[in-house]
């Protein structure tokens, strides 16, 4: 069977792993294909313990991963685990300036380096800024969890000695050069922290209870007290895709019926300054016209909207970096997701987070129905009422 593959497909592993097909064949027949790719990529298998080992003196480590909030959030798991593996190492942590802000909040990373991902604003100039200044660090070790070819490129830029990265992108034949050592990607149906703590542990690492434990400097504390009630709801309607908002008029609907059910109940509302979300959330405004509905100014820092959001009670809203740092802070959710391959990777099906998942028709299509609409039916037929059934839940479980 292998040998016909061969004669079939001349890219595999030849061209795929970098090895010659007389040599593919002869180690595909010895030892299966797995070991193939671990051998060409030097794959560090899942027992594996020797990259610890080899590097547990490290005194400076960098994580490589450009993401923006949710990204960052559920990469703060894996920072806390590599802290508590190197405790007298630096913890640095090159990411975008939206994920930079997020892991201010993670006590355990000791400096960031923010980085534009921006075409429009980043700079040649800026970018070899960056790369040098990294370099004079002279870092012991980095990982790389996002698979992404940019993040592999500034992996390898960093100049560590010691490059773990995740085989979760493409591949390519440089890849053996821009990282020494890879892992295989994980379960799909994991939890993208829970990826990432797979990583490490195939790194040889003994990994405890997964943990977020941001803290809120004082200063967003005393900006959310000052700005914003306590002991509400917060809603955020917007998400980077359209696809996954519902629609303004139903939240509408269901704010309007929790004021009924809960009238000293505080309901929050915010969005980025981007002004299409900003035309979503004041049409939410002037569709409630009620005073006990707060629209929060534009352009929070996410210290500021950490400090609100865990002085509420619930937080609600699509798919977002909002309602995965709402999860972090421990703050009880209802979200809304469309059922889509990566569902279980994103979305907190953990104790009080409720979610509601609605059946897409745009599943398995390459041009998604929606997509001319920039709305997604699936999501506007999930009914205020249904919502209210979730949040009520929720509410009376918090004031029990």
């Amino acid at each position: 069977m292998f040998q016909f593959v061969f004669r079939r497909s001349r890219t595999w592993p030849a061209r795929r792993y970098g090895l010659r097909d007389v040599a593919a064949q002869k180690l595909l027949a010895a030892v299966g294909a797995e070991t193939v790719k671990r051998r060409a990529l030097n794959v560090i298998p899942a027992e594996s313990k020797s990259f610890y080992d080899r590097t547990r003196g490290a005194r400076k480590v960098i994580v490589v991963d450009p993401g923006f909030l949710g990204d960052t959030v559920h990469l703060i798991p894996a920072l806390w685990e590599i802290k508590d593996h190197y405790p007298g190492a630096e913890l640095h942590l090159l990411s975008s300036r939206l994920g930079c802000e997020v892991a201010r909040l993670a006590p355990c990373v000791d400096q960031t380096w923010p980085i534009e991902l921006d075409p429009a604003k980043r700079t040649i100039r800026e970018q070899w800024s960056l790369v040098r200044r990294l370099r004079r660090e002279r870092f012991d070790v980095a990982f790389n969890f996002s698979g992404a070819d940019r993040s592999i490129f500034l992996t390898a830029l960093t100049g560590a000695p010691n490059r773990v990265a995740y085989q979760g992108g493409r591949r390519h034949f440089w890849n053996r050069w821009l990282a020494r050592e890879w892992i295989l990607p994980a379960s799909e149906s994991l939890p993208i922290f829970e990826q990432h703590r797979r990583t490490l542990t195939a790194c040889g690492f003994s990994v405890k209870p997964p943990r977020f434990d941001l803290r809120v400097n004082d200063a967003d504390r005393a900006w959310a007290a000052a700005n914003a009630p306590r002991g509400g709801v917060h809603f955020s309607l917007n998400s980077a895709n359209p696809l996954k908002e519902w629609p303004v008029e139903h939240y509408a609907t269901l704010i309007q019926s929790l004021l009924r059910e809960y009238p000293t109940t505080p309901m929050l509302a915010s969005a980025s300054a981007k002004p299409r979300e900003q035309s979503r959330v004041q049409a939410l405004a002037a569709a409630v016209a009620d005073a006990r509905l707060t629209v929060l100014p534009p352009g929070l820092t996410i210290g500021q909207l950490a400090g609100v959001l865990e002085q509420n009670r619930l937080h609600f809203g699509p798919d977002s970096g909002v309602l995965h740092l709402a999860l972090a802070l421990g703050v009880p959710t209802a979200s809304l997701f469309r059922d889509l391959p990566g569902l279980e990777k994103w979305s907190p099906a953990l104790p009080g987070h409720r979610r509601l998942v609605a059946a897409c028709a745009c599943a398995g299509q390459r041009a998604a129905p929606c997509e001319a609409q920039g709305r997604a039916q699936c999501l506007a037929r999930i009914s205020p009422a249904q919502v209210d059934v979730e949040i009520a839940e929720i509410l009376r479980m918090t004031l029990s």
